[in-house]
Parts: structure tokens; sequence; C-alpha cells
């Protein structure tokens, strides 16, 4: 069979992509409709279908049971209704059975609705948005007030006419996509895309934030129509970023003399603050302090219960000690010698710790980074397949609710669902007396809306273990836990505080007051002492939150325990502890960092967060290390022009602004044009004076000193998208480029040099590597250095955290010196 006459390429649902088709056959459907059937080149799933008949086909001969059937007949691609899809195909035969036809994005939740609405319905997924912006264009008229032209992209024709056909049958059209604005517009798209075939046919909007039987019949009982002042926030959106987009981003090209660069409303402030961050920490100078501690113990110890303890001096004169050099530490010593130390106040008490809220999108995102090494991108893709529906061996059933969110709502079902668990697994004790009430950080959430939970509590992550798999079960089970914790009693503390007075031998030592309103408790030096130790769990007993770099939490001197001490009690003095410290430099941004930033700023919205994160790492405007973003060579080019010619277009404030306007079009408080209007004519003069005010950047020709191997002419340095390289001057005659080799350093197999490159799976992370590969193939993730190991082996030093180095060869790990941490 000559198979250059077969369609080559196909849609397979299992892995979301259109892909070549492997060892394709032709065969007739059930319901007689000609198609390829073949391997998916990317997953390996063999029931892929090419709906269309081939010159092959003539040499198969028809069933005799599709010669009977309905010229009416057509093909649907996924769920028939009875949750029996997994990219099979089903009949849709309106003559036979009419049936309404639910439409939502994607096939695993097509599925997982299918089995709850049984045969009554038709289930199929529109894979996404069925129209959008040109790529190739603008697509927005100005000057008829921001008219957008919509489009159908090549890749979804196919998917349009299936949806065309089965509406057309259908005796009514029920839009159950995703409840956020982007929800509502595809469903709006929808309408418009379907107007001639739904026409006269009721067209019905159903809205559920969790998909298990309950909230499905819910949902399908209470229909309502589409949501315009929501698609209209969303088109508002989508045309502003367009609008930045197409003109700042030839601009961006044109004036760093680098094609193929972009600039965004949101991802170029994001970059601002990444950059920002990068140069505060460049710029930033140590500074010497002293911390000076001491060790006391009681004069007369008790069995079992501890003598020593450590108190920090807290208050000199009143005032916080300033302690800048060792002569200074030395310097309270010298006063306190032989100086009596007297318990002048204890105070007991029992501290609470609340628990934190249910998850919402934000803090999803940065637990899952903390706790789980997740990036935005992989935990919204897990949270997507644990929302959409699972079977765990009840059929498909979707695991939690919906996980764009900003609310940290629950519904009263849930939290009683949840005490009931608590109170069974725990006991009353951990139950608080009433359902706990959070209140959301985030600005203008969507309080309608629930916070991410387990759609069962009782669903435990044991459970269900055995059919998730190790992505999905950890996500679930972080997601379980915070919300099994989020309802249950606050952890209680055996706190102690203990005040203490060191009077010096000499009076003349004893410091001066502060000239403050109120005399301090104790006028001369005063040290303080404090511990806590856990008297009831209560939500620890499940769960406790994370912390970023840098964060200090309540829990520090938990299980810190001091001996009985009271008031007027005289101490010993064991010794003097003092420390030296530098000021250290604000810690890098990670993903959840950065995330976290942008929500306390107002800036992006659930659904934005993980697409902010990709964009400027695939832009190669900031990279990973590690965990943390760093800011490449090119963000600091884009960055610098667009801060110095758009300072009120790539600022936090007036981004912030933006987000704030369409949510009150959202809200119904404004229009859409009208916003649109007010942002385009001053930005449109904002990018017309850039034009001609912004020299453009020269091609500096710097040559490495080296013959091109290939054609022997000049190498030189070159820069393009994803930073510095080394072509051949002759280019576009030679092709030839290679990476920029790190200096000082040498392969430590071959000797040869070793450069930078990026993994093609993982997001492009950064590992080093040698030059003569595939000959040698030494590679390392992390950063090799131009410095020698202490211990005085040959070995080929590299990064190891915060600081440290590690020499490959000895395994020595040791600080890095002043100066050599990149």
């Amino acid at each position: 069979m000559p198979k250059q006459h077969l369609p080559m390429e196909a849609y397979c649902i299992k892995c979301r992509g259109k892909h070549a088709l492997l060892n394709p056959k032709p065969v007739f459907l059930a319901n007689g409709t000609p198609a390829v059937q073949g391997t998916c080149a990317n997953c390996g799933n063999d029931k892929v279908y090419k709906i269309g008949r081939t010159p092959e086909h003539d040499a198969l001969s028809q069933p005799a049971s599709v010669r009977r059937a309905s010229s009416r007949a057509t093909l649907a691609k996924g769920s028939d209704g009875d949750g029996g899809s997994n990219g099979e195909m089903t009949q849709a035969n309106g003559k036979a059975d009419g049936k309404p036809l639910v439409i939502v994005e994607s096939p695993t939740k097509a599925k997982t609705i299918g089995k709850f609405l049984g045969n009554r319905f038709h289930v199929q997924a529109s894979i996404g948005h069925i129209r959008d912006l040109p790529k190739n264009r603008l697509g927005v008229d100005i000057e008829h007030d921001f008219e957008p032209h919509y489009v159908i992209p090549a890749a979804k024709k196919d998917t349009v006419k299936m949806l065309k056909q089965l509406a057309r049958q259908a005796p009514s059209v029920w839009l159950a996509t995703d409840p956020d604005r982007e929800g509502e517009a595809i469903s709006w798209h929808l309408t418009h895309v379907l107007k001639p075939e739904i026409e006269g046919k009721p067209v019905h909007r159903v809205e559920f934030h969790e998909i298990t039987q309950k909230a499905i019949e819910h949902a399908f009982a209470h229909p309502r129509g589409i949501d315009l002042r929501a698609v209209n926030a969303q088109q508002a959106r989508r045309i502003l970023d367009r609008l930045v987009g197409y003109k700042l981003s030839p601009l961006l090209s044109d004036k760093l003399s680098l094609r193929g660069l972009s600039a965004g409303r949101v991802q170029s402030v994001a970059v601002r603050l990444v950059v920002e961050r990068e140069r505060e920490i460049q710029a930033f100078v140590p500074e010497e302090y002293w911390t000076l501690e001491v060790d006391l113990a009681k004069q007369e110890g008790f069995a079992g219960e501890p003598r020593v303890f450590r108190a920090r001096l807290h208050k000199i004169g009143g005032r916080d000690p300033e302690l800048k050099s060792q002569a200074d530490a030395q310097q309270i010593m010298d006063a306190l010698q032989g100086a009596q130390f007297v318990v002048v106040r204890v105070e007991r008490k029992d501290r609470s710790r609340r628990p934190a809220p249910p998850f919402i999108t934000s803090t999803l995102q940065q637990e899952a980074s903390r706790k789980l090494g997740f990036n935005t991108r992989r935990t919204m893709a897990v949270a997507q397949q644990l929302y959409e529906g699972i079977d765990v061996g009840e059929g498909n059933v979707g695991l939690i609710t919906y996980m764009r969110t900003d609310s940290v709502n629950v519904a009263a079902s849930a939290q009683q669902e949840a005490r009931a668990f608590i109170s069974e697994r725990f006991g009353d004790a951990y139950l608080p007396p009433a359902p706990p009430q959070y209140t959301t950080r985030a600005k203008n959430a969507q309080e309608a809306h629930e916070a991410i939970r387990p759609t069962s509590v009782f669903r435990t992550p044991e459970s269900i273990k055995a059919y998730l798999d190790r992505d999905q079960y950890r996500l679930y089970d972080l997601i379980w836990k915070r919300f099994v914790a989020s309802q249950m009693a606050n952890a209680v503390f055996d706190t102690v505080v203990v005040d203490i007075e060191a009077q010096p031998v000499d009076p003349s030592r004893v410091p001066v007051l502060a000239s403050d309103a109120e005399p301090p408790l104790i006028p001369g030096y005063w040290f303080r002492a404090s511990g806590s130790v856990l008297k009831f769990p209560g939500f620890l007993r499940v769960y406790e939150e994370g912390r970023d770099e840098g964060e200090v939490g309540e829990e520090e001197e938990e299980g810190h325990r001091l001996p009985p001490l009271n008031a007027r009690e005289p101490l010993l003095l064991v010794q003097f502890v003092p420390e030296q410290h530098f000021t250290q430099p604000p810690p890098r941004y990670t993903e959840a960092s950065l995330v976290k930033a942008l929500e306390e700023h107002g800036i992006g919205r659930p659904s934005t967060y993980a697409t902010i994160m990709t964009t400027i790492q695939a832009r190669n405007y900031v990279r990973r290390e590690g965990k943390h973003l760093v800011p490449t060579e090119l963000g600091f080019l884009a960055n610098d022009l667009l801060v110095k010619y758009f300072p009120e277009y790539v600022d936090v404030g007036f981004t912030a602004k933006m987000e704030e306007e369409l949510d009150e079009i959202e809200s119904g408080v404004r229009d859409w044009r009208p916003v649109l209007r007010a942002f385009y004519e001053p930005f449109r003069h904002a990018v017309e004076h850039a034009a001609h005010a912004i020299t453009k950047a020269e091609r500096k020709v710097e040559l490495t000193g080296e013959r091109c191997p290939q054609c022997g002419a000049p190498l030189a340095y070159k820069r393009g998208r994803f930073g510095t390289f080394i072509g051949c001057t002759n280019f576009p005659n030679c092709r030839y480029v290679s990476p920029v080799p790190l200096p000082g350093v040498k392969c430590p197999k071959c000797g040869g040099a070793l450069v930078e490159r990026r993994a093609r799976k993982g997001k492009g992370r950064v590992f080093y590597g040698c030059t003569n590969y595939p000959q040698c193939d030494f590679v390392t993730w992390n950063k090799p250095l131009p410095i020698p190991c202490p211990d005085g082996s040959s070995g080929l030093v590299v990064e190891a955290g915060k600081g440290k180095a590690k020499c490959l060869e000895s395994g020595l790990v040791f600080d890095l010196p002043d100066g050599e941490s990149h």
C-alpha cells in the first residue's frame, strides 16, 4: 500500500497534540465513516484516528450494517455520554437519539462528566479555545473602537467541523467550560462559531467547581446564560496583551538588533522585579554586627529539668543594643565581669497557633515549590488532572475542586464532612468549636468561588495511592493535608519569657537610660530568654506550612525548654557567647516567591501565574539556577530599555491598576472599550516617541582570535536570544556556531573546554558539559568555578549551594572565598 496517500498526522487525545501516525491503515468505523487508524509517534497510543477517505479504502468492503445506516449519521471523537471514551470514536446519530450536546474543554473532563450524566447526553471536548486573535497580524481594529477579529486556527478546524455536526443534530446545547473568565470566553466563542447550527435551540451555561455527581446534578438543574461581563473582561485582557506585545516586541527587537524578542504587559513587570532584585544583590555591601548571649544556670538544679539555659542581650539602658564590632561586644563583657544576674520577671502563658487556610492557586504553587520541588507549570498540569478526573476504582471522578481560584471560602457541606472525618480519625478534641472562617489576602478575590480542596475528605491519599502516579499522589496528598489541617483546632504551646537584669560590680558601668516616655523594665543591662513546648498538637498532627528562604516563623523557639524560674531568683553566669554576623542581601526570587510578590502587588490572577513564569523563562529573560530565578544578559538589556522609555507601563502600580480595571469590567462597574481607549492613546504616543528617541544598538564585531573549522573565516562573539555564542563571520554562507567556553576551567576527564548548555527536556534547565562531546561525556548540573581546591587536589571545583563550593575529585565541601559566589 503506498503510504504517501494516507494522512500522516492526526490529533492524539491521550497526549493532547497533533503528531505523525505510525503504521497507518485504512478502516471503516462502526457507523461506516472512513478513517485511518495508526499509532501516535509521540506517546504510542495505538487508537489514533484521522477521519477521511483515502484511495486505499477502495480496496476494502464497507460493512453491511453501514449501508443501512442513516445518511445523517456523524462521528464524534471523545465521549458519547456514558463515560466510555478514551479516544475511541462514538456515534452521534440525530435520528437515532437526538441527545443534547454538552461541550467541555478537555477529553478527560468529558469522560468524567459523561460518567455522571449517563447516556442522556453527548459530552464533547473543544480542546480549549476554538477562536482567537490571528497569530500573523494584530487582529484588532483600533479605528473601529478596538473591534477584535477572531479566527479559527488551522489546528482547530477539524474540531469545529465535528462540533458543528453534533450541534446540528442536538435539540439543545449545554456549555460546561471552566468557571472563570477564560471558561466563560470559550463558551461565548462556541456560541458564535456554532450560531447557524444552534439558532433557535436552547443554549445553557452550567458552572461547577468540582466534578462530582452532586455538583454536576446541581449545575444542570440550575443553568444560566453566558456572563458577558466576564467575557468582556477576558476580551479586554487579551486585547491589551496583544496591543502591548505587537507594539513593543518589534521595537525591542529592532533597537537591540536582536531578532525574536518579545515584551508583555505583565511578563515585563515580572522580569523587572527579578532584575531589580538581582541588582540589589549585586550592590549589596555586607555590614558586620555582633550579638551577645550568655549561658546562665540555676544555682540549684532539679532532677529531670535543664539547669543551664541561654539568654540574649535584649536592651542596654532601654535601647536596642547596637554591637557593630568585636570591640563593642568586648566592652559589654568587660563591664559585666563578676556581675550578678537576677530574674526580674517570668511570664508564662498559652500561645495558640492557627492553621494556614486551604490552598488558593498562588499558595498551592508556592507550597508545591517549597515541599515538592514543582515549578508552577508542573503544579498546574498535575492539579488539572486531579480536577478533571481520575479512575480510582469507582470510575473517573474529580479529586479536587477547581484549581484556579483566589478565594479561601469552603462550602458548608465540605466543612461538615471534614469535621466528621476529624472527629472519627483524631477525636473531638481536634475540632474547633465552629468551622473556621478565613479571609483572603488577594485583592478583588472571587468570593463566590471556593478554595482548592479534596472533593471528598474521606478519599484519603493512602486509599487511592495505587491509582495515582507519583506526581498526582504527592500533590493530592499536599492538598488533602492542607485542607484537613485548615479545619482542625489550633495548636497550643506552653510559652515562657524570662527577663533578667545583669548588675555590674562597678555601679559606674551602668548605662545611661534612654529618654523614653516610660522608664524601661530594666534600666541597665537587660537579657531575655524565651522558650515554648508543644502542649496540644492540633492541626500540626496533620500538616505544617513551609517557609520561603529568609523567612522566620513563629516556630523558631518551639521545643526549646527553660528550667523553672521565679522572680528575684539569682543566677550563675556560665559563659559569655559573643557571635559575629554579617547582614545578608535579599534572597533571589524563586518561582514561588515571585508568584507571592505578584499576588501581593495585585498583579496577575490565578489563571495567569503559571503562564507568566513559563513565558519569562521561555523568552530567555530569566533562567533557573537551582530553584532561584536569575536574569540573563538579555533580561537586563530588555528590562533597561523598557524601564527607560516606558517606565509607567512596566510599573508595578500601573499594572496592578489595570488588573483592578479588568476586575471592574467583570463586576459591571466599567465598560471594556473605554478602558482600552484610555490605555491606548498615551501608550501609542509613548511607542512613537521611543521609536525616534532610542538609538539602535550597533552590531559590534568582537573577534575571538580563532578561525572557523568549517570555512576558515574569523570567529566572533555574537549575541542572540539565548545569550552570547561564538559564530562564523562568514554568516549566512557559513552557519558554524559554538557555545562560549567557561573561563579558567577545563574538563576533568579530557582537558577540553567546558560550556554552558540547555537540556532539551526539563524546561531548558542549564547544565555544563565538555566541548568534546560525544567523545567525552562529562556533564555537571553545578556551575564550574575557576578556583583551586583547598586540599591541594587538582579536581574541578563547582558551586554547591549558597556560598559553598565542592571539589568533584576529593568531595570536599568548603566556603567560597569572598567575591567568588555567582
